[in-house]
Order: C-alpha cells, then structure tokens, then sequence
C-alpha cells in the first residue's frame, strides 16, 4: 500500500504550533532574564523553569506520536543534499528539544534549587551545590539554545522558502 499522506496528523500539528508559541516565549523569558535583575525576574524564572518541564513532558509525547505516525513526503524535486539537510534539521531540533530542558534541569539540580512547577509538584535538587557541574550544564543550555535559534531560523527560511517560491505544500502539511 502507498502512504498518501499530505498532511502531518491533528496530534502533530496541536503539538508543533504549540511547541513553537512555547519555545519562542521560552527563548524570549530566559534571554530577558539574563539580561535583567529586575523584581519580575524571580517570577519569571520561576515560570520558566515550570514551562520548561511542560516542553519536556510536550516532547516526550510528540516524539512517541512522531515515531508512531506516518508522515508526508518531501517534495520529489529536491535534490539528495536538500533532502538530507532536511532530515537531519529536523532530527537536530528534536535532540536540541531534549537537551535544553534537560541541561536545565540538570543545572538547577546541580545548584541545589530544587523545581516547583506550577506549584503542583516539586522536583528535588541535589543535597549540596555542584558548582562545577552547574557551570557546565548552564554553559551546555546556552550554547544549545543558541545552536536552536539558528537551526529554527533556517526551519522557518526553508518553510517561507518551500511556501513561497516552491509552493510545494511543505508548509501545508503543517497547516
């Protein structure tokens, strides 16, 4: 039988533009926060470290149904390269939606900050601070959110590219 899918599954698509709005307020949240000591800034840090346990959770489940779903296929004018490059964007920006929330949680427990989230459960921390491992899971989650912010800004050029100058559906498939 020949999948005809064109379009990603309803789960897919909640789960992506969900995931999108999330990841970019994160992204906004946590550069205002290293920018600012502000009053504002314990709260928000609060609510950043609870959204980023939801983008964890977000993901675990979008990973399960990625894996389970049948999805639609690349348009068949690109190139062996193009279709690589995609491929591998795509896989990069799932590991990176690991990685950051887990190099979070990792530093706040190295740190001895145990998280609250939502004020619904509390994740434990380490007993004392591991102020050499929180160094290197704080640099880790750095440099990964910046590695997303560029694999993201390629994802959205390639999308805009696909829609407007290809218009091959790509975009539609998410729609």
């Amino acid at each position: 039988m020949i999948d005809q899918t064109t379009r990603f599954n309803l789960a897919m698509r909640v789960l992506h533009w969900s995931m999108a709005l999330l990841i970019f307020a994160m992204i906004f949240a946590g550069l205002a926060m290293v920018r600012a000591l502000e009053p504002w800034q314990l709260t928000l840090l609060g609510l950043h470290k609870s959204f980023g346990v939801l983008a964890l959770l977000l993901f675990l489940l979008r990973f399960l149904i990625r894996i389970k779903s049948s999805t639609p296929s690349l348009p068949s004018g690109m190139s062996t390269i193009q279709v690589k490059l995609a491929k591998f964007s795509h896989w990069l920006l799932y590991a990176l939606m690991l990685i950051i929330p887990t190099s979070g949680l990792l530093m706040q427990y190295y740190a001895a900050r145990p998280i609250v989230v939502f004020d619904f459960f509390t994740i434990p921390a380490a007993m004392v601070p591991h102020i050499e491992y929180f160094a290197v899971f704080r640099e880790g989650h750095s440099l990964a959110i910046l590695l997303l912010i560029t694999v993201l800004a390629v994802h959205i050029g390639a999308a805009l590219y696909h829609h407007f100058i290809r218009k091959d559906g790509v975009l539609k498939s998410m729609l």
